[in-house]
């Protein structure tokens, strides 16, 4: 049940569900997410931190570089539902579409690999 809970709880929050559909387009590290959400460092760290805590995220690091894309294949069913649920729920929001247009136009930048979590 305190799995369950914590799933619940990283979903409560609006920067963290925007992060996650944004993850939901593409794998992205903590600078796209940043330029994508308009938000600090601190901010897209610290729920990305919460996400992955709570078992929807996976981390890939290459070189120094850390990637960070939805868990699909290592969360159970429920997070699986509730995470197509947000998608749905939230398709056609106008942040969300912001969010995702900002997407597009990220770039990679070199200090990013300072901004792990």
């Amino acid at each position: 049940m305190r799995e369950t809970i914590k799933g619940f709880k990283a979903l409560s929050d609006e920067t963290r569900l925007r992060v996650l559909l944004v993850l939901m387009e593409k794998e992205c590290c903590v600078c796209e997410i940043m330029q994508a959400l308009e938000i600090s460092q601190t901010r897209a760290s610290r729920s990305l931190a919460t996400l992955y805590d709570a078992g929807f995220l996976k981390l890939k690091r290459e070189g120094q570089w850390s990637f960070y894309s939805i868990d699909r294949e290592g969360m159970p069913d429920y997070m699986k539902e509730l995470t197509d649920a947000a998608g749905k729920a939230l398709a056609g929001n106008e942040i969300v579409g912001m969010d995702s247009r900002r997407l597009k136009k990220a770039k990679r930048i070199g200090l990013c690999t300072r901004y792990e979590t």
